[in-house]
């Protein structure tokens, strides 16, 4: 939408903006905390060491951490009976496919069940406060109400089929408990195991250049998480993002260009695939050739790194006030200086950190709603440029945001009133991104550097470092039968992304959420 409506010149009305910052914000906090319990925190919780855990010595580590009024001895024990009775019937549900009893794991049972606990709970929660999607959006995720030139969520304080005071009302309810579980739950956690993988803080640090485009806007177009990008780790000095920069090889991509020595702008991007891996059962890869569906982005011929810990980094080192503090106060809490940030440990933290802030920025924003409705401003849409026969015969235009998962950008090329190419560069591709024509690594790959592993055959070092990206494997390759238009989601993953072992063999998204 935004790069449509760049490219035809279209402005968005006030309401439509908000409505957009609303429900990006809330995917964000949804999306985060599910991602720390549900498909991250198992890589650092060893959920059988959690029966040994003493219910009242957990109930006194919780009530130190804060006042969540869940945290009792019985309701400690409720949940190790629970887990007792998984483990009993050999049936481990969500919990049966990970290393348990790993040297890696270094969590106290206490602790293990404490986050087992809130694992549990995390599940209800996320469930209850998206409810904010379904009335912004009709559905999570694949949101339905975005239109070029704003938004199909009607606003009508006279209506009980549009936007109103009780739609408000119940919206702050909402993000109120989602700030809650958040300072109560989610930010004391990361604080009590942090202390215990403090080594983490000196690996996956990886490339140390960081990329952020910026989002939620403010009515003068100002972005409240800035933009820029920082290069080697230097905190002093960001630059300005130039889109005209960006640029994508495919060197060691399964796709062609003519001259795969030089990299292409999305404007003149080509996705041409021709597939040169390995051939069933899938064995081995030759990472010397093409080994990836990805492409490789790279900015200024830089590879970068997005995603929660580049847009605090960005906003840290341009002075955001909020994002200083929160960070100045976690860093604090761990003894340690910013540099802990460029780390696997880093990287989680920051995106708790994230969530903390674009909590509390969600009240403020559903206020900024309801004094817009107040003074009779009802308008979502701009039509003005809707149709087509108003076009210019040709335009260009990008649009970017920050997704939960990094910056995302498309570019978009109308001619004759019809798209004559569009290309889209999403998080996953930036993270995920395998070597280019100069042989710069993508984020991943710098970040393996250097990871010490105990057992090669229980990889769980590797693991947390590429959980710590939230990979999005399905947000990064998208393939369409382009004689019917028809989508294909049939994807042999391991083959597709390049890895053979089992690195990705659970708690990886493959829901096409970015």
């Amino acid at each position: 939408m935004r790069a449509v409506e760049d490219a035809l010149g279209i402005e968005i009305p006030n309401n439509a903006r908000i409505l957009r910052n609303l429900i990006e914000g809330i995917q964000y906090v949804q999306d985060h905390v599910i991602h720390f319990y549900h498909l991250h925190a198992l890589d650092w919780v060893d959920i059988v060491s959690a029966l040994d855990a003493d219910p009242q010595a957990t109930a006194k580590l919780a009530q130190s951490t804060s006042d969540w009024p869940k945290s009792s001895a019985d309701y400690f024990k409720g949940v190790k009976d629970k887990l007792a009775a998984y483990v009993n019937s050999g049936q481990l549900g969500p919990f049966a496919n990970a290393y348990w009893g790993h040297p890696a794991y270094q969590l106290p049972p206490e602790a293990n069940l404490m986050a087992v606990a809130h694992y549990l709970e995390a599940l209800d929660w996320q469930r209850d406060v998206i409810r904010a999607h379904a009335l912004l959006g009709s559905k999570n995720p694949h949101l339905q109400t975005y239109l070029v030139g704003g938004m199909a969520s009607p606003v009508d304080p006279n209506s009980q089929a549009a936007i109103n005071a009780d739609t408000i009302a119940f919206l702050k309810s909402l993000f109120q408990r989602a700030r809650e579980f958040v300072e109560k739950v989610y930010l004391p956690d990361v604080l009590a195991v942090a202390p215990f993988y403090l080594d983490w803080a000196g690996i996956g640090g990886g490339l140390g250049n960081f990329l952020s485009y910026g989002d939620f806007p403010d009515a003068d177009g100002n972005p409240w998480l800035p933009s820029g990008y920082i290069l080697n780790k230097d905190l002093s000095k960001v630059y300005p993002v130039d889109h005209k920069e960006i640029a994508e090889y495919v060197t060691h991509s399964w796709y062609e260009y003519d001259d795969e020595s030089k990299a292409k702008h999305p404007w003149e991007g080509e996705t041409r695939p021709k597939y040169t891996g390995p051939k069933p059962p899938y064995k081995f890869l030759d990472t010397d050739k093409k080994y990836t569906w990805m492409k490789a982005p790279r900015l200024s011929d830089h590879a970068m790194e997005v995603g929660p810990l580049a847009r605090m980094l960005v906003a840290y080192a341009s002075g955001h006030e909020r994002v200083r503090e929160v960070v100045n106060y976690v860093l604090d809490q761990l003894g340690a200086g910013p540099e802990v940030l460029f780390s696997t440990l880093g990287r989680t933290a920051a995106r708790c950190i994230e969530t903390v802030v674009t909590a509390e920025k969600l009240a403020e924003w559903t206020d900024e709603l309801a004094e817009s409705i107040a003074s009779g401003d009802f308008k979502i849409h701009e039509n003005a440029m809707w149709d087509p026969a108003n076009w210019p015969k040709e335009a260009q235009g990008w649009g970017h945001t920050e997704a939960p998962r990094g910056s995302l950008g498309h570019w978009v090329h109308i001619k004759d009133g019809k798209i004559y190419n569009y290309q889209a560069v999403v998080p996953s591709t930036w993270n995920c991104s395998p070597r280019d024509a100069k042989g710069q690594r993508g984020a991943y790959e710098a970040a393996l550097v250097g990871t010490p592993i105990a057992d090669p055959e229980q990889p769980i070092e590797v693991l947390r470092t590429i959980h710590s990206f939230d990979p999005c494997m399905a947000c990064g390759v998208h393939l369409v039968d382009a004689r019917t238009g028809r989508e294909l989601n049939n994807v042999h993953l391991e083959a597709a992304n390049g890895f053979t072992s089992p690195l990705f063999r659970f708690r990886v998204r493959t829901n096409g959420s970015c």
